[in-house]
């Protein structure tokens, strides 16, 4: 159960592979989707005895669509079928830990808890993730992936796969790769353009933008005006330390030590009255996207209104 439905699909794929033989699957293996099922029909599956095999599996995908009644499942927790492996997919949310079901779960079951990475934290996993495959990627070219996928551990584990196919196997993996196989550009991208402002480079900000406007698939607007509110309340949050030794800012800002001196020099343009208004400015464009408060804008107009705002 959990934010992080990467990891759950993980464990429910290596389960599928590993419990039975494919001679055993056809007979014990049952695969059940909580949209599409009952509490009784999963109890109903995991009573039956497997045919010529020592365990039957029984998967719940998307369990959480059984929020409202997952609790009727205690009875059959406290009792569990010995020789029935139940495998239940519970994604972006967990049980409440206070009800009867949990604390059943805790005693009679493995409970796995897939908590939602960090931001900070995902450029790491990405590089742990290569050197499985006994790759490299450098660590620009992982920042470039967490900047451009978020921390959509899928999406970036998908983009590795086809890396990893695509780069000669004796060469890092660059953000130069990244460009040419994923598609991202590493010049144009949400950190470059926080860059950008942080220094206080308005025209290359703006040609950012621009780059933005011409493939907004790849560059939603709301995706770059999360990323800038989350710049600057950051920066906020630097301006009120006491200490700003670079690893108590990387600790309590939750970025990496080399990146302190990027908000070191914004924090020099922006003092901390100015970013209020700029926070400001950035929920009003937030709102503009969303056609709330103003007649229609093209987005494109929003973005570059907002960064000759935040320049100025």
């Amino acid at each position: 159960m959990g934010e992080e439905p990467y990891f759950i699909d993980l464990i429910e794929k290596e389960l599928h592979q590993t419990v039975l033989s494919e001679e055993e699957r056809s007979f014990n293996q049952t695969i059940l989707y909580g949209k599409d099922t009952t509490i009784e029909q999963i109890v109903d599956a995991v009573k039956r005895f497997p045919m010529m095999a020592e365990f039957q599996l029984v998967i719940v995908r998307e369990a959480q669509e059984l929020s409202r009644v997952i609790h009727q499942l205690e009875s059959y927790v406290s009792n569990p079928q010995p020789s029935t492996i139940l495998v239940v997919c519970y994604k972006y949310k967990s049980l409440d830990k206070r009800k009867k079901l949990y604390k059943s779960l805790l005693g009679q079951s493995i409970l796995f808890e897939s908590k939602k990475l960090y931001e900070n934290q995902v450029p790491d996993w990405i590089q742990r993730w290569v050197k499985t495959k006994k790759r490299t990627i450098n660590l620009k070219a992982s920042h470039l992936l967490v900047e451009c996928l978020g921390t959509h551990l899928s999406a970036i584990d998908q983009s590795l796969e086809k890396l990893i196919l695509l780069v000669d196997r004796e060469n890092e993996i660059t953000e130069h790769h990244i460009e040419e196989h994923i598609g991202f550009s590493k010049d144009f991208n949400n950190f470059e353009l926080r860059r950008a402002l942080g220094a206080g480079n308005v025209s290359h900000a703006q040609k950012i933008c621009h780059y933005f406007s011409l493939h907004p698939r790849q560059h939603p607007i709301i995706v770059t005006l999360s990323a800038l509110h989350q710049f600057f309340m950051q920066l906020l949050q630097y301006h009120g330390l006491e200490n700003h030794n670079p690893s108590h800012v990387s600790r309590v800002l939750g970025i990496r030590e080399f990146a302190v001196k990027e908000y070191q020099l914004a924090a020099r343009r922006y003092p901390m009255k100015s970013i209020s208004c700029i926070l400001e400015k950035i929920r009003t464009a937030d709102l503009n996207c969303k056609g709330l408060g103003v007649d229609s804008i093209p987005e494109k107009a929003i973005l570059r209104q907002l960064i000759n705002d935040i320049g100025g």
